[in-house]
């Protein structure tokens, strides 16, 4: 084969490999749809996000990207001005508006990509402005409007306007479309949803449709690096389809110009894609604008009728009539009026609820807001009560108010729509009264329960509250409780307050007490003061020991006191307290890092309130020694607010015994038999060997020839080494106590 041939044949080799690589990619079809936000935070900084809508039921999973790239160009001259890789932050599902209606063949999930960008004012202030695009392929494989749809991309669209204009800093944020849903739409039936966004700089939002971006990714490179600039192409509608006319439909797609509300009633089953674009004005300029692509699933749906209400009029047999009929109430008259409202489909379950048109609260309120009916056991026809509060005042003008049934139709409910006209004069209103049994004046003390009870009631029985404020200070920071009951018409509150230590801060506490009605929302209120008066002195205890206590007047305590026995002596003492106060008084006694019972003590109080007592006892023992001195604690607490508790330290330690000289004997003659020093022996007054005390004991004596061999050894400390028949000369000894004292020396055996 020649090499040209041959060089051709493995380049064409690996261009099909690769597109083989490529294949599960170039097959990724997962988009729904989408759109770009961008967000001033502060200064300089913007959060740039891209919302993808995702296809969760026929998308493939490799096709959710962890990160995508948006790049930013100058209008006009399409410099690239920035690229910005966006990581995904966030993966949630996309709702229903009537979860009841849910279909497992519809199912979306929203990604969000986003990270906060600097837009520095010297680098963007190109009067022409800037875009944002995000290129990504493909789209959902079903979409039935578009030639190609597997094939076909979407490239993500916003412009914003310059961050300087006129040397000035120019802030904008792009406006937020409403959140889409996961609805579909019924053929023949009207489907209706708002796109309508919001601004945070309250610029005016213009609404169109337009055709989807494709741009140049594409299945071979279904995620480019980064987008390129404009311009981009656009998606190829089928058959008759146009900008005009996305959706098949009569009418077909529209949505309002102001109003971002999409409105179709779809001829055709199948999945459409749309494309909305939301345009940005301030006084009259244009800011920039964001494009939304998103899919409309239309099925076939059961037959639903439209459900009915009908308003009754009081004394008259006719229903009320929209735009002929106005409800005039006044002071004394009848509020209340009758709601009929019924479905000629079986087992329809039917919601009330009401709109105001040009007012707000308060609203009327219904009997009953919902109920089922043509099924067994039910009625065709519910009937709800309409009334209006007392105090309902329309200040001389008209208020609309739309009474609204729906149906649980799917994939929307189907309504009708009474718009009630109505005047009102509301009635007249007084006050609340407000009373109490509490006994002035109140005084107190810790421990002390405090109650008494308020009564609000109102002459013209409006709702009313009760509520409960300090002067000062919060109530329920010191413990103070309101509970409430209401019966007959009137409303009862147990004041309730077990005074603690928390109250002795002040010497007063004023509780406010308020009984509230907002009529017509026209707050009316009675406020009732009640003070409490603490009553608190602390004197402190007396504690009386044969144990020194500070001296008068100074800040420190006296150094412990130390108290010494022998082992095996025994110390004993009595404390005792006094309070004048009668508090309650503890005595006790605590051991610094050792435990009085191993260390043979004890200590029996006898606490009281007002007195208390306490005997102490220790006998020494080597515990005090291995802890080289014990260090106890005596204290006199008393029970209350400021406590001033007496305190007394003591040492105790063990007395060591005296420790002479030790002079032992150097010559025995054991072979001269006269009975005089034929021993060599230690423990006896003469010879003074230490004496054994807790952990210095005698452990062993050995005895060594003048070659280092031991000769004897023993561990009694009265032994008596009478030579062991060796022959006369110097022997060396060694002595070891278990704290590891030693004693060296040498004993001569003379004949």
């Amino acid at each position: 084969m020649p090499t040209t041939t041959l060089t051709t044949f493995i380049r064409g080799g690996l261009l099909l490999w690769l597109l083989c690589l490529l294949a599960p990619a170039a097959r990724a079809t997962h988009i729904v749809g989408g759109e770009l936000d961008l967000q001033h935070v502060n200064g300089a900084t913007y959060q740039l996000s891209l919302n993808l809508y995702f296809d969760a039921v026929n998308g493939q999973p490799g096709a959710l990207d962890p990160e995508l790239t948006a790049s930013i160009f100058e209008k006009g001259t399409n410099r690239r001005m920035l690229d910005v890789p966006l990581p995904l932050t966030n993966n949630t599902l996309v709702s229903y508006t009537n979860p009841a209606c849910t279909t497992p063949s519809l199912v979306t999930r929203r990604l969000v990509y986003t990270r906060p960008i600097t837009l520095a004012g010297q680098t963007f202030a190109s009067p022409n402005g800037y875009y944002v695009a995000v290129e990504r392929c493909c789209r959902n494989n079903g979409i039935s409007n578009i030639v190609d749809p597997g094939g076909a991309a979407q490239t993500f669209y916003l412009e914003f306007p310059p961050v300087v204009r006129n040397g000035q800093d120019f802030r904008n944020s792009t406006p937020r479309i409403f959140p889409p849903l996961s609805d579909y739409a019924c053929r023949g039936e009207l489907f209706y949803y708002n796109f309508g966004g919001q601004d945070t700089d309250g610029d005016s939002l213009v609404y169109d449709l337009v055709t989807p971006l494709n741009g140049y990714s594409n299945t071979v490179i279904p995620k480019p690096d980064r987008a390129q600039p404009a311009p981009y192409s656009t998606v190829r509608w089928v058959d008759s389809l146009s900008v005009t006319r996305q959706i098949p439909g009569n009418p077909t797609l529209s949505i309002g110009r102001l109003t971002g509300r999409l409105e179709v009633r779809p001829t055709r089953l199948g999945l459409f894609v749309f494309g909305v674009r939301c345009t940005e004005y301030r006084k009259g300029v244009r800011l920039g604008e964001t494009r939304r692509d998103f899919q409309l699933k239309v099925i076939s749906c059961p037959t639903n009728a439209r459900p009915k209400v009908v308003m009754q009029v009081p004394n008259r047999r006719q229903p009320y009539q929209v735009g002929r009929d106005t409800l005039r109430l006044q002071p004394g008259g009848n509020r209340c009026f009758t709601l009929k409202f019924t479905d000629a489909d079986l087992t329809s379950a039917l919601t009330l609820s009401l709109s105001p048109v040009n007012f707000t609260a308060p609203l009327p309120t219904l009997s009953i807001l919902q109920g089922t009916v043509r099924t067994p056991g039910a009625p065709d026809t519910l009937v709800s009560r309409l009334c209006f509060p007392d105090c309902f005042n329309t200040k001389g003008k008209v208020y609309l108010l739309d009474v609204i049934v729906a149906d649980n139709g799917c994939s929307l409910p189907k309504r009708d729509t009474v718009r009630v006209a109505v005047t009102s004069v509301p009635e007249p209103n007084a006050a609340p009264l407000l009373r109490s049994t509490a006994v002035l004046p109140l005084r107190a003390r810790p421990g002390d329960l405090i109650t008494f009870d308020l009564v609000a009631t109102d002459p013209d029985n409006d709702p009313i509250t009760l509520e409960m404020t300090g002067r000062g200070f919060t109530p329920a920071g010191v413990g103070a409780q309101l509970t409430q009951t209401a019966s007959n018409g009137q409303l009862t509150g147990r004041f309730t307050w077990r005074v603690d230590c928390r109250a002795v801060d002040k010497p007063l506490y004023e509780f406010e007490f308020t009984a509230a009605a907002a009529p017509c929302a026209d707050r009316q209120a009675t406020t009732l003061v009640i003070p409490v008066q603490i009553e608190y002195v602390n004197r402190p205890p007396q504690l009386t020991s044969p144990f020194p206590g500070p001296a008068a007047g100074s800040p420190t305590p006296p150094a412990p006191l130390v108290i010494r026995r022998p082992i095996g002596g025994v110390y004993e003492a009595s404390l005792a307290g006094l309070d004048l106060d009668v508090d309650a008084l503890t005595l006790t006694a605590v051991g610094t890092g050792f435990d009085l019972a191993a260390a043979g003590m004890t200590f029996v109080p006898r606490n009281g309130n007002g007195q208390a007592s306490g005997v102490f006892r220790w006998e020494a023992s080597c515990e005090a020694v291995r802890l080289n001195g014990l260090e106890v604690t005596f204290t006199l607490q008393e029970s209350t607010c400021w406590p001033q508790p007496q305190t007394r330290i003591v040492r105790f330690e063990v007395e060591q015994p005296p420790v002479p000289d030790f002079l032992p004997p150097n010559v025995i003659t054991p072979y001269q038999r006269d009975e005089k020093n034929d021993f060599f022996e230690l423990d006896n007054v003469k010879n003074n060997l230490p004496p054994d005390f807790c952990e210095s004991r005698f452990a062993d004596l050995e005895i060594f020839n003048r070659w280092g061999s031991r000769v004897y050894r023993t561990t009694n400390r009265s032994f008596r080494w009478d030579g062991g028949g060796l022959p006369a000369g110097v022997y060396y000894y060694l002595i070891e106590f278990t704290d590891k004292k030693r004693y060296k020396g040498t004993v001569t055996i003379a004949n």
